[in-house]
């Protein structure tokens, strides 16, 4: 839905680049536990590392979206692997990792992904994971755990140094102040794309902006 459905993945292979595309834990054809034990950003990035030890790769180019750019920046403060970071649907919140206040955050959209009744949802941004969760039938089970062990530990942005691009829809709620988590990066570009948080990646935009910053 993010990546194939939207061309991204087509204009990166016309363009030269081999593109290999993973399922994120309790998502697509991976398992679905409903322990939150299984699940974590620390643990999806560990995953990306076994995968790229699994095909023999010295380096790699890593792109994450979302819950995936959280994961694409703990990969990379930690596998050197990683030439090239591209992180996107992302803002100045994940500068405040580890605050009182992510945990409530986890527990309500938790909440939002197991409520009977959708009409009891309020939150936009809230609905609108809760309507995509259905429209793509996800096991809403696995998706509350994973949401109530999101990543809540400070991030160690000192440590990554890889050329980064930070893309941020307009009008995404989720990814307010790009421009912050840009300047916590020591090498980091930033480009704005029409949309919002699930129109972003739909923009010509986005997909011209992957393609010139991977050359």
């Amino acid at each position: 839905m993010n990546w194939i459905l939207p061309g991204i993945v087509f204009r990166l292979t016309i363009t030269g680049h081999r593109v290999i595309a993973l399922d994120a834990r309790g998502h697509g054809r991976s398992d679905r536990p409903h322990d939150t034990a299984s699940y974590g950003e620390s643990r999806m990035a560990q995953d990306i590392s076994c995968l790229i030890d699994e095909l023999g790769l010295e380096e790699v180019d890593l792109v994450g979206y979302s819950m995936g750019a959280t994961v694409a920046l703990l990969a990379a403060a930690e596998d050197k692997r990683i030439r090239r970071l591209i992180i996107g649907g992302i803002g100045a919140h994940t500068l405040s990792l580890g605050g009182s206040h992510h945990g409530q955050v986890k527990k309500k959209l938790a909440a939002a992904l197991l409520a009977t009744n959708r009409q009891s949802i309020k939150h936009p941004a809230l609905l609108a994971f809760r309507l995509f969760a259905d429209f793509m039938r996800a096991d809403r089970k696995a998706m509350a755990a994973q949401a109530l062990a999101f990543h809540s530990k400070k991030i160690p942005f000192e440590r990554i140094t890889n050329p980064t691009l930070v893309i941020a829809g307009r009008n995404d709620p989720l990814a307010i102040h790009p421009e912050k988590l840009q300047a916590a990066l020591p090498d980091a570009q930033l480009c704005i794309t029409p949309g919002n948080h699930t129109t972003a990646l739909m923009s010509l935009r986005f997909k011209s902006a992957l393609v010139k910053f991977l050359g």
